[in-house]
């Protein structure tokens, strides 16, 4: 069957913990289903569902418990992609991940299945779903940008000239983002902040993109959490760490929550209780900056985890009040 507009594209973020796996597993059945009695142009909404894991983490093998990677029985039960695809020493930026989703994406909506989009990772997701512009970078550029600008007082000086309206909204502390505003400008002739003007709007690049937040009160999400680290930890996670240790993570694996900790424990620098304590605040810290980074998005529809589907029947409902006015 090729792509109809009955194939939809449909995202389920929030943050960690919140039970978007479980609730993913539901929803992927709700949608492939198709059991409407009255389905909108009197066809059913399409054969089958896909989930496409918009993460930044669970796309790396043997890290799986840490990342808390869907099992087996549930990539069995639906098709997942963009699980477990790359080597931890392979670095998975999100234009890279921009690329591939979206062709993982077409090829889901071409069998006329729908997408269902899963994950928590803020920066991925809107990558994936909105016509979002990156910047090249060049490693001898930037430091050669470096040595000319050694100081965020050099660089901030040279970004005022090239590129005020960036300068303005950074903090002139930080000489990181200065040199590459500036590696930016030289590279492309373009100020940093004609790229970050696509940021601003949220105009996804699927119609009729649905969105739908989890979330959970404060402190359930935060026992949650503590019972995820428990559960990791009974299931492996030290073990999963031990075998990470001595390899060349890439930058963007190393930076999943649990390792770092495990490490310092396996070198004996602190006792499992203190990794497990410093896990859990690290875990909590992260969600609470996934809820800022959705909660900035006009298209998410906030609901309980236990009312994902109810959520998805009533866009259904307004699909089709939609489709019999226009009759």
């Amino acid at each position: 069957m090729t792509a109809t507009s009955r194939s939809r594209v449909v995202a389920l973020v929030g943050p960690t913990a919140a039970g978007k796996s479980a609730a993913a597993q539901h929803l992927a059945r709700r949608l492939g289903e198709g059991e409407r009695s009255e389905p909108v142009g009197g066809d059913r909404l399409g054969e089958g569902a896909e989930i496409v894991a918009v993460d930044a983490f669970t796309i790396y093998r043997g890290m799986d418990i840490g990342t808390a990677t869907p099992t087996p029985q549930e990539r069995a039960a639906v098709p997942h992609h963009l699980v477990n695809e790359l080597e931890p020493e392979q670095d998975c930026s999100a234009q890279w991940f921009q690329r591939r989703a979206r062709r993982v994406i077409a090829e889901v909506l071409g069998r006329g299945h729908h997408a269902l989009l899963v994950g928590g990772s803020g920066l991925y997701f809107r990558a994936v779903v909105d016509p979002l512009e990156f910047p090249p970078t060049d490693r001898e550029v930037r430091a050669a940008i470096t040595r000319r600008h050694p100081t965020a007082e050099a660089a901030f000086a040279a970004l005022r000239v090239v590129d005020p309206a960036t300068a303005s909204r950074m903090d002139a502390r930080n000489h990181r983002r200065a040199i590459r505003a500036l590696e930016v400008f030289e590279l492309t002739g373009r100020p940093f902040s004609d790229w970050q003007r696509s940021w601003e709007r949220y105009e996804a690049i699927f119609p009729q993109l649905e969105v739908i937040g989890l979330d959970l009160p404060r402190e359930t999400l935060q026992e949650r959490i503590a019972a995820r680290v428990d559960a990791m930890l009974a299931g492996g996670l030290v073990a999963e760490a031990a075998a990470l240790r001595d390899r060349r993570l890439s930058r963007t694996a190393r930076a999943a929550i649990g390792y770092a900790e495990l490490w310092d424990h396996l070198a004996g620098r602190v006792s499992l209780a203190e990794a497990r304590e410093r896990i859990i605040v690290r875990t909590r810290r992260y969600a609470a900056r996934q809820r800022r980074w959705f909660a900035r998005d006009p298209r998410v529809r906030w609901v309980h985890s236990t009312d994902v589907i109810e959520a998805i029947a009533e866009r259904d409902d307004e699909l089709h009040e939609g489709a019999r006015l226009r009759q």
